[in-house]
């Protein structure tokens, strides 16, 4: 399913381990944003409707095909056809799935139209459909990006230092405990953020991201949020009406199991996107934004880069500049990477291959004893 890298990169090109987890400079840039943001051509900024709404055409018709070849030719197979029927839909649906998860994405960050509002609804829908809280969603996502690679203040996967660990981190840090740790973070991971905001950011109460008036809102945000909790709320209800007439057996097979795909490749991205040993994390002393922005990693996922509209293997162009369509985000990552210098990376480290190493080496963060600079933190994973 595209774990190796893209054969359009020779074997040759591609870099060495100790080159991939070389550290990235941590120091202020010699650049400015505005220097980044010259180097892109202009028309890279621009965002269609048209254009935009072609993709959100596309995957919903292959997902509607994928579907109702399943509900209307699955059941006329012989039966070891159709058990190796219904797990190639749950992968391949749950990666166009994945797609429009992508795609409402866009929506949040204003990247779909020239229009809020347009872009809103069309995310509200979207979103709604994967049972994500759309505007909850929108609103702890910007703060990530606009503290990305702080320990007190990024929204998501923030790193635990040395002194936070857990008692029984040191009886999970071996390979069973680490397919345990992944099967639960892949399965559960993004439920249990939505709910009870477990991998993020700590506050001083209990945050949820279904709570209009929890911690990590606003005054202004909350009737958004009670919007969203209406959209996750009506599509339960239908899910509710489908699996009291076809079965919840049916529901399950047509919908659930593709969506915890969905659930688990949204995890992973993230998480690869944001972990990784030569990423830096700062605190207060040394953190500011465009450093933070840079402290993320550009990942090859094969041909499912595409599918996920390269969210995959653009994310440092995305941190950068948010409003940005994705089918400008190949060109302009192209046109930054004489800029970025050593301050980019991108890792071709198949995708599987790549989490089983994070999961190995990045447990927790902590500054070099050796240098003066305390405020920047490196992953490490000796307990």
């Amino acid at each position: 399913m595209g774990a190796g890298g893209r054969t359009s990169v020779p074997p040759s090109n591609r870099k060495s381990e100790s080159d991939t987890i070389k550290r990235v400079p941590f120091e202020k840039p010699p650049f400015t944003l505005s220097q980044i943001k010259k180097a892109i051509p202009p028309h890279c900024f621009k965002r269609s409707v048209l254009r935009s709404f072609s993709y959100v055409v596309y995957d919903l018709t292959i997902a509607f095909c994928l579907y109702y070849v399943a509900t209307h030719y699955f059941h006329h197979l012989p039966r070891p056809l159709s058990l190796l029927a219904w797990p190639l839909y749950w992968a391949v649906q749950g990666c166009i799935l994945t797609g429009v998860w992508v795609i409402a994405h866009e929506c949040g960050h204003h990247a779909f139209s020239d229009y809020q509002l347009l872009d809103d609804i069309v995310g509200l829908l979207l979103h709604s459909f994967l049972l994500v809280p759309y505007f909850s969603w929108k609103y702890s996502h910007r703060r990530h990006h606009s503290n990305t690679g702080s320990l007190e203040r990024d929204e998501v996967f923030v790193p635990k230092q040395k002194s936070s660990m857990k008692w029984y981190s040191k009886y999970l840090n071996n390979p069973p405990g680490r397919v345990i740790t992944l099967a639960i973070t892949l399965t559960l991971g993004w439920p249990l953020y939505l709910a009870f905001n477990v991998s993020g950011r700590p506050y001083e109460r209990f945050a949820c991201h279904y709570d209009p008036y929890g911690p990590i809102y606003s005054d202004r945000e909350r009737l958004q949020i009670y919007i969203s909790d209406a959209g996750v709320l009506a599509v339960c209800y239908g899910l509710f009406h489908l699996a009291m007439a076809n079965g919840l057996a049916w529901v399950l097979c047509v919908y659930g199991v593709p969506l915890l795909v969905v659930n688990g490749f949204l995890v992973l991205i993230t998480y690869l996107q944001h972990t990784h040993p030569a990423l830096p994390h700062y605190n207060s002393s040394e953190w500011d934004w465009l450093r933070g922005a840079l402290a993320t990693v550009d990942r090859d996922y094969g041909i499912l880069n595409k599918v996920f509209h390269n969210i995959t293997d653009t994310h440092v162009a995305h941190h950068l500049f948010s409003t940005m369509p994705h089918y400008h985000a190949m060109e302009a990552t192209k046109a930054i990477k004489p800029i970025l210098g050593d301050y980019y990376r991108l890792d071709q480290t198949p995708f599987i291959k790549a989490m089983w190493r994070e999961a190995k080496e990045c447990i927790y963060v902590e500054p070099d004893q050796s240098t003066e600079n305390k405020g920047v933190f490196w992953y490490n994973n000796k307990l």
